[in-house]
Parts: structure tokens; sequence; C-alpha cells
């Protein structure tokens, strides 16, 4: 099937083009600059988790230095919000990576709600400042599983704090290894995801418990899930997009990471162009 088949909703204003993301072209003045943002470095007594996250964030920073970006990783928790604006200002472009639950306090929910994770209160605050800064100023910004979440929060939009067990995003109740689910999702024909991707209906693979709630300021679904939820967002003016699911995952098509970060570089200022 094809695009034009799908789902529509009314077009985002901004371009983000399918491009073979195998071979990208290198901009002739500078290499670009990716700053890969994270929760934290250390999880000394979540050794389990602290891999697979690791892994995770290892493939993204591989994938882009594949497709021609400086990759440069940042754990938010452990800088000041301030440090952490300073650090990452010269970055071209912005993924925020998974992990954590997202502190109720800054999206207006109650703590002590079903399978809460500890929350890094000062990653959430540098990490929403990051995504305020970037709607500012045009910035590029991809947002990986928390990440949607935390666009979506910075924006003013609310989490669904519990989607429950046994559904289709999450497998719970075993290891760490094995909590990746997959699934079906469907692009909106209209959307920047639909363009870069080139097709409407994917299997993605995912392990979240929470959801997008209302959607923040100027921010518009992209992708559904089979049960309704939010997949995937954009904003309609500014190259922001979040997916809820994971495409560094080690089981996820291997094109769906180089393909999401080669939109990144479609977007980028026009002093990046092809030599």
């Amino acid at each position: 099937m094809t695009t034009a088949d799908a789902p529509h909703r009314a077009a985002p204003h901004r371009a983000a083009t399918h491009r073979d993301a195998t071979h990208r072209a290198v901009p002739h003045r500078a290499v670009p600059q990716l700053a890969v943002v994270e929760v934290t470095r250390e999880r000394p007594d979540q050794p389990a988790y602290h891999a697979k996250v690791q892994t995770l964030i290892g493939r993204v920073v591989r994938d882009a230095e594949r497709g021609g970006w400086r990759a440069t990783r940042y754990a938010a928790a452990d800088a000041t919000t301030s440090e952490l604006l300073a650090a990452t200002a010269g970055a071209d472009a912005i993924v925020i990576v998974g992990g954590e639950d997202i502190a109720p306090h800054y999206y207006g929910g109650q703590p002590g709600y079903e399978g809460e994770s500890r929350h890094y209160a000062r990653a959430d605050e540098g990490q929403i400042a990051v995504v305020r800064r970037a709607l500012a100023e045009g910035t590029p910004l991809l947002g990986i599983c928390r990440g949607l979440q935390i666009i979506n929060v910075a924006l003013g939009g609310t989490i669904v704090q519990h989607i429950g067990d046994g559904g289709i995003h999450r497998n719970a109740g075993v290891p760490i290894e094995q909590v990746l689910s997959t699934h079906g999702v469907t692009l909106l024909a209209d959307s920047g995801l639909a363009r870069a991707f080139g097709e409407w209906e994917i299997e993605v693979q995912s392990a979240h418990h929470q959801a997008v709630g209302a959607l923040g300021t100027g921010l518009v679904a992209a992708a559904l899930a089979p049960d309704g939820l939010v997949e995937g967002l954009e904003h309609e003016s500014a190259p922001i997009t979040g997916v809820q699911w994971h495409p560094e995952a080690p089981g996820a098509p291997s094109d769906q990471l180089p393909l999401l970060l080669a939109s990144l570089q479609d977007q980028l200022a026009p002093v990046y162009v092809a030599a």
C-alpha cells in the first residue's frame, strides 16, 4: 500500500522527505553536530536495565555517525539545566532518547500510580528546556519513547500514567531482554513520518507502559497503534517529531532509525547542503 491510501489529517507546515538512508550526502561546509540527550550515565542499582538502555543509545550514535553526523552524548540528570543548555547550544539537531517515567508534577499528574518507575526530575527539567529551545530556534529534534513524552509535556500535554499490562505495547513480567513487543503502527498519510518512511503501515518494537494523553500546543498525531494510542507526533510548524516506539532496538527493522536520522538532516539549515 502507498501513502496515498492512508488515513489523512491536515499536513504540518514542514518538509520531511523519503531518501535512501544508507547513502547520505555529506555537507560541504562542516559535519552536522547531533546532540543525543539521555537521562543518566549511571544506574548502579539497575545494571540490567542500564545495560539495555546503553545498547539502544549506542545504536543511535553508531547510525548517526554512519549517516554523516558527529554525535555527542549528554546525560541530562548529570548536569544542571543551564549546563545542559550550554553544552548542547551548538548542536544542529537533537535526539532525546528513552528512559524512566517523567515526574508527574510536570504534567499535572499524581505519584503512586501503577508501574511507576524512578524519577529523575533534573533530567526532566533539562530535557523539557531543550525541547522548548528547539521550538523557539527551529532546531530539528527527534524524541524516542520517553523523548516523545518529553516533547508532549514540554509543550503542555499530558501523560496517561499506565496503559495496563497484557496489551501490545510491551511484554510485561519478563526479563528486560524480552520486554520489547512487536506490533503494527499506522502512519497518517499527510505526516512527515509517512513521507520519511514512504509507506503508512509499518511494524515497530515498543516497550512503554505510558502514553500520550492530551496533545501539547502545536502538536498533532502522526502515527497510531491499532488500539488508538498515539505512537508518533509532530509539531505543526517546527521540525519536531516524536516516536513512541524504539527504532534503535536490535530487533527493529534496520532502516527505521537511519530514515528518521535522515529526516533530521533534511530539516537542517540551508548551510548544510550536498557537496
